[in-house]
């Protein structure tokens, strides 16, 4: 059994939530240089919600990590190999490298095991479909026939459409409003469902832009950029997890 060593039971301390780190090249005081980050909207709002947010780098073993967590959050970022699920590399593909990707797969693999609460986002929520057997969308314009999930213009741009969520579904719950929106920039997105996962959200060209991992207390992927805007209800939604009483009770059981 997998070991969560330091529950939110814990003498009363802020639940910790991992955040998948990831690497980027940047320039600061005129010098190049590859650093390991999270976006600063993450942090705030889940130290907001009460919670200690932790950067994991994506480094061999990170997966033994899961065990000092309460939650985990994993971020958008770079395609995945399309290697890890059985296909080559569409031309517009841009994959970083497998051993990253495989890394983090441990990681939430290890996290699901475990019973923690975790937010999948983008890149994350296309992760948690492979890490299911499940296959992308490689180019989703292929399919859609059109950009409007990643806006082909000269500055950053959220596409906006309309979600239809499935009643009674977490996702439902937590956002709670009749007419739902997504605010994404994604070029990929779920082909074939991975086992185990239920979809819970679709944009209105079919596009999947919510699953969640069947028969799990908090298990949740969307495919919109939350954290590029200012809704904060998944990141309150994650750090409530991560400090329920059902989520101390699993820490204890799983410690003793």
């Amino acid at each position: 059994m997998n070991s969560v060593t330091n529950g939110p039971a814990r003498a009363g301390r802020r639940p910790v939530i991992g955040i998948c780190a990831r690497t980027a090249p940047v320039t600061l005081q005129g010098g190049d240089l590859v650093v390991t980050l999270a976006l600063q909207s993450h942090v705030a709002y889940l130290s907001e919600a009460g919670c200690t947010p932790l950067l994991l780098p994506l480094l061999p073993g990170a997966e033994a990590l899961a065990g000092r967590l309460d939650g985990l959050l994993v971020p958008g970022g770079p395609d995945l190999d399309p290697a890890l699920y059985g296909q080559d590399a569409h031309p517009a593909t841009r994959a970083v490298g497998p051993d990253a990707d495989r890394t983090e797969l441990a990681l939430v693999r290890t996290a699901l095991d475990a019973g923690l609460p975790v937010l999948a986002i983008c890149r994350g929520m296309q992760l948690l479909n492979v890490l299911h057997g499940g296959t992308l969308h490689q180019h989703l314009s292929d399919v859609t026939g059109h950009d409007g999930h990643r806006p082909n213009t000269p500055a950053f741009t959220l596409g906006r459409h309309p979600l239809k969520l499935r009643p009674g579904s977490r996702i439902a719950a937590v956002l709670d409003e009749d007419e739902p929106e997504t605010a994404c920039h994604h070029h990929q997105a779920v082909d074939r469902l991975g086992d185990g996962l239920t979809v819970t959200g679709w944009a209105g060209d079919g596009t999947v832009e919510a699953v969640e991992v069947t028969d799990h207390p908090f298990a949740i992927g969307v495919q919109w950029e939350s954290g590029q805007t200012a809704d904060k209800r998944l990141h309150q939604a994650l750090a409530q997890a991560a400090g329920s009483p059902k989520n101390k009770q699993t820490a204890e059981i799983s410690d003793s």
